[in-house]
């Protein structure tokens, strides 16, 4: 094909992330060589891959820190619009360039600040990929954004986990934590497309991070998390597996005092939507930013 600006588009590659199973985690497209394409002809390349995500690799910007060889410019572009910061995209492009490159430590420079990304081999063999992100931010929400977003899910706020409060998160881009109080009402995920899409565009949110706290056996307050992320923002009813969002609920969590750390948190995702993912998120006593692992893989 060709974009709108008349260049033919470079090679797509195809990865899932927070998988090692090609069935499973969140498909994304990765453009390694984006140089020569503008944002027009990023975003008709993401509209026709067709994935919540893509990401096209730039080069470096002057003066990024990074080793040689090893730092890069990243946009993404989902097919209506570009974001920010992209966990899984992150994580695809990380894995694509390390089985070019090798192993180690990558640098990239995103719209929302310098994300660096280490990859290594798991036990198993396959890449593993971890992205350490900007700096979390938690702000408060209004209670009529609340009871509005709730309309747009249909949920009742007699639904809601009062443990975890709904707060806006960031780290990278902006997410509406919101928790459920039952694995149940996670579940079932039924939402006015447009009603929330307005609300979201309105809040300037990328995802909504919906999630389920998972007690431990004896009935405390757990370390594993169940979580879905609607995003039709970007044209894609539900994300399935949304590093950017896992990243801010990390610093949500600590913020609010909900996770002391040093902590290892476990996020599963996709699962209701048959693209099961595991997302793992550190939280460490001496760095405020968060740490967000998942394994990767090539598609066809």
């Amino acid at each position: 094909m060709t974009t709108n600006t008349g260049s033919v588009t470079p090679e797509v590659l195809r990865y899932t992330a927070f998988s090692s199973d090609p069935g499973g985690g969140n498909p994304a497209g990765v453009v390694l060589d984006a140089g020569g394409l503008d944002e027009t002809g990023m975003l008709a390349v993401a509209a026709e891959v067709g994935y919540s995500e893509t990401a096209f690799v730039t080069p470096p910007p002057p003066g990024l820190d990074a080793p040689p060889g090893r730092g890069f410019g990243i946009r993404y572009f989902s097919p209506l619009a570009e974001v920010p910061f992209c966990g899984h995209a992150t994580v695809a492009t990380a894995v694509a360039l390390a089985e070019r490159t090798g192993p180690g430590e990558l640098v990239f420079a995103t719209p929302a600040g310098t994300v660096p990304v280490t990859v290594a081999e798991a036990a198993d063999g396959t890449p593993r990929a971890t992205l350490t992100s900007v700096e979390p931010q938690v702000v408060d929400v209004d209670g009529a954004d609340v009871a509005e977003a709730l309309a747009a899910l249909d949920w009742k706020p007699a639904e809601l986990d009062p443990a975890l409060p709904p707060r806006i998160a960031y780290a990278g881009a902006r997410h509406l934590v919101l928790a459920a109080a039952t694995r149940e009402r996670l579940a079932a995920l039924e939402y006015d497309v447009e009603r929330l899409k307005a609300f979201m565009l309105r809040l300037d949110l990328t995802t909504l991070q919906l999630v389920w706290r998972e007690p431990t056996a004896d009935g405390r307050p757990g370390t594993v998390f169940h979580v879905r992320d609607p995003f039709p923002v970007g044209g894609v009813v539900e994300d399935p597996a949304t590093g950017a969002a896992a990243a801010a609920l990390g610093g949500y969590l600590r913020a609010l005092g909900l996770v002391a750390a040093p902590a290892r948190l476990t996020l599963h995702q996709g699962h209701d939507m048959g693209r099961p993912g595991l997302l793992e998120v550190e939280l460490r006593a001496d760095d405020p930013r968060v740490r967000v692992s998942g394994s990767a893989a090539r598609i066809g």
